[in-house]
């Protein structure tokens, strides 16, 4: 059905749009994501979600504790409609539950740390999928979540300030895994399910009255 409708949504946006999308795609990736925690300052979380669709990094996994995840949109440009953000309310999942469910799915749980227990970021194996995790701008993650993590990572820096900014740790962290994974063997495309389900997903969001146009293609074929 999923081909039908698309084929359907096709004739609601120029194929200018149509070729974009399915350019987008095929450098997407859930081979990355970006795990976030208790992420409060709106513009740190606007460029974090601004650099995963740059990137080309679909998923991105919110944790929230004290602080509601929020987005400036003149920062991020529209990039949270073509990413995927899971939310979690530390109340209704707890961390430990994300974290394992994070693992059970293959993924690598890996933060960026100034301790001395860290590899430089362009060490990092990438045969493994990875989720780079990140937490507040002044206390990093929590000491439960660090003591989760599979690899503690480390950003080269020279400057007398040993620190950057959580969005820039994320873009430089993404930069250089993206590139090391493009010029890979890995397999880190979507599967054709995934690419189809999301292309879907954005021919919707790209046509003038999408959700509406769906729902009428729906009724018809019920007929």
């Amino acid at each position: 059905m999923n081909t039908e409708l698309i084929q359907y949504l096709k004739d609601f946006i120029t194929p200018r749009r149509y070729e974009l999308i399915n350019q987008v795609l095929s450098k997407r990736t859930r081979h990355i994501a970006v795990v976030l925690e208790n992420l409060y300052q709106s513009h740190n979380a606007s460029a974090v979600v601004r650099s995963c669709d740059c990137f080309g990094v679909q998923d991105i996994h919110v944790i929230e504790k004290e602080n509601e995840f929020a987005f400036n949109k003149e920062i991020a440009l529209g990039a949270s409609r073509w990413t995927t953000l899971h939310v979690y309310k530390a109340q209704e999942k707890p961390l430990e539950e994300v974290l394992l469910s994070l693992k059970n799915k293959g993924y690598s749980l890996v933060a960026t740390s100034l301790r001395d227990d860290t590899i430089p970021i362009n060490e990092l194996p990438i045969d493994q999928k990875i989720a780079l995790c990140f937490g507040t701008e002044i206390e990093g993650l929590s000491d439960e979540f660090y003591e989760q993590v599979d690899y503690r990572v480390k950003i080269p820096m020279h400057g007398f300030t040993q620190s950057f900014n959580v969005s820039v740790s994320v873009a430089l962290c993404l930069y250089e895994l993206i590139e090391k994974l493009h010029h890979s063997g890995i397999n880190w495309h979507l599967s054709e399910q995934e690419q189809e389900e999301l292309r879907l997903e954005w021919m919707t969001k790209s046509a003038q009255n999408g959700e509406k146009l769906v729902e009428r293609f729906m009724l018809n074929r019920s007929k």
